[in-house]
């Protein structure tokens, strides 16, 4: 199964708080912090209301 490695590039901190819970629960605290997640249509959900503060990669 395919892995996504998802990278905040922009703060989340004067978003809205929906963005925020997202941004967290990605696992997410800091700029340039990583993570790895499977790509799956709960990523994909969550990764298109936060589009404009990360940068998505896939990794195989």
């Amino acid at each position: 199964m395919a892995q996504l490695k998802i990278t905040l590039t922009h703060s989340a901190t004067h978003r809205l708080p929906k963005q925020r819970k997202i941004v967290s629960a990605l696992g997410l605290g800091r700029i340039n912090s990583t993570v790895v997640k499977p790509d799956n249509e709960a990523t994909r959900g969550a990764l298109f209301h936060i589009a404009h503060l990360v940068k998505v990669e896939q990794v195989d």
